[in-house]
C-alpha cells in the first residue's frame, strides 16, 4: 500500500473549464473586458460548484513571446479558467444554463469567438517549495500571470508507442513540473486533460493536455527562462505542441493593452 507521501494531493477541484477567446473586432477589447469582468464572470460565482475563476490576457508583447503559435489558438487574446468541484455534471449543467440565460437577456458580448472551449479533467498539481502554500492552493494565491502549454497527441501507434506515451506522462510528473517549479517566477504548475466523460454540445472536440504555470514574476521574463525546459519536454514526445506562451493577469479597469 503506498505511503501518504506518494499519494496525490486531495483537491476539491475536479474540472477546469477553459476558454481561449479571440476578440473579432479590434475596437471591442475594452468593451469585452468591461462586460466579462463586471457582468459575466460575477454571475458564475453563485453556482455552487464554481470554486474560482480568473482571466488572463495575451498582450502584444506576450503574443510575440510565444514559443509555439499554431492554429486554432494562434488568434486568441484571452484565456479564462473556471475551476469546478463535485458534482461535476450538475456544475457544468448550471454553468451552461447561466450562460444561456444571460445570452437570452442580451447580456453576452457579440464580438468574441472561442477558439477552444470546454471542460478538462484536473490531473495533478505542483508548488514551488519557496511559496509555502500547498500545491492545491496555488491558484488562490495572487499571480502576475500564467504560462500556458496546450498539446495534442500524435497519431495513434503501436503498443510500444503507448508505452512511450505512458513513460512521457510519468516524466511530466516526476521531472518536468519539478524543474518548472524551480524556475524563478513559477509558483506552481497545474495539469489538465480532456476526458471522454466530459463531452458536450458546443464544446471543442479533440484531445488536449493543458498545463498552466502560475507566475509571481514578469510573465515575459519567465517565458525566456522556460524555453529550455520546453525543448526537453518535447524531445521525442508523443504529443505535438499547439500553443505555448505567457499571459498577464487581467487587472480590473486596466484594459488598455490594445488601445
Amino acid at each position: 500500500m503506498p505511503g501518504l507521501a506518494t499519494l496525490p494531493p486531495v483537491n476539491k477541484v475536479k474540472v477546469g473549464f477553459f476558454s481561449f477567446t479571440e476578440i473579432t473586432d479590434p475596437a471591442e477589447h475594452r468593451a469585452y473586458n468591461e462586460w466579462h469582468q463586471l457582468d459575466h464572470m460575477p454571475e458564475q460565482f453563485p453556482i455552487p460548484g464554481i470554486v474560482s475563476g480568473q482571466r488572463w490576457v495575451s498582450t502584444p508583447a506576450c503574443r510575440a513571446a510565444r514559443a509555439v503559435d499554431e492554429d486554432p489558438l494562434r488568434p486568441v487574446h484571452y484565456m479564462t479558467l473556471y475551476l469546478m468541484a463535485d458534482p461535476v455534471d450538475r456544475t457544468l449543467r448550471d454553468f451552461m444554463e447561466v450562460g444561456q440565460q444571460l445570452r437570452s437577456l442580451g447580456r453576452f458580448h457579440q464580438y468574441r469567438r472561442a477558439a477552444v472551449s470546454g471542460p478538462h479533467q484536473w490531473l495533478e498539481a505542483h508548488a514551488a517549495p519557496r511559496v509555502l502554500v500547498g500545491a492545491e492552493a496555488v491558484p488562490y494565491r495572487p499571480n502576475r500571470g500564467i504560462y500556458t502549454i496546450v498539446e495534442a497527441p500524435q497519431e495513434a501507434g503501436s503498443a510500444a508507442a503507448a508505452d512511450a506515451a505512458d513513460a512521457w506522462v510519468r516524466g511530466l510528473h516526476t521531472d518536468w513540473a519539478v524543474a518548472a517549479c524551480a524556475l524563478p517566477g513559477v509558483a506552481g504548475v497545474w495539469q489538465f486533460a480532456t476526458s471522454p466523460a466530459l463531452r458536450g454540445a458546443g464544446w471543442s472536440t479533440g484531445e488536449r493536455r493543458v498545463t498552466v504555470c502560475y507566475l509571481d514574476d514578469d510573465p515575459l521574463a519567465v517565458a525566456d527562462a522556460i524555453r529550455p525546459l520546453l525543448a526537453d519536454r518535447w524531445r521525442d514526445a508523443p504529443v505535438r505542441p499547439v500553443h505555448a506562451g505567457p499571459y498577464e493577469t487581467v487587472v480590473p479597469f486596466q484594459w488598455d493593452w490594445f488601445d
